[in-house]
């Protein structure tokens, strides 16, 4: 088993990532919702650089930048599910 077969056979892409929030940077569970901005996290600009790539490193994946910069504005944790499971699916083919 890969290791993003196992984190997608525990929930959804959205859990994983609120999952991250919660127990590496101490979010409280409460203040995540799938419309949470990035820039609604509370963290500051290196830890959530940090963020992104625990996030990477949790599904064994590198996002291009071009593909979601998470200094733009206006990206929720949706989106940032989104460009996973996107990605993820398009380096399968």
């Amino acid at each position: 088993m890969t290791e993003n077969s196992s984190i997608t056979d525990k929930g959804s892409t959205y859990q994983a990532i609120a999952g991250i929030l919660i127990s590496k940077f101490q979010v409280s569970e409460s203040a995540l919702s799938p419309q949470t901005l990035l820039t609604e996290l509370g963290i500051d600009s290196l830890s959530l650089m940090e963020f992104v790539f625990a996030v990477e490193d949790a599904f064994n994946i590198r996002i291009p930048e071009e593909r979601l910069d998470p200094r733009e504005a206006g990206i929720d944790l949706q989106k940032l599910a989104n460009v996973i499971d996107e990605f993820i699916l398009s380096t399968k083919k």
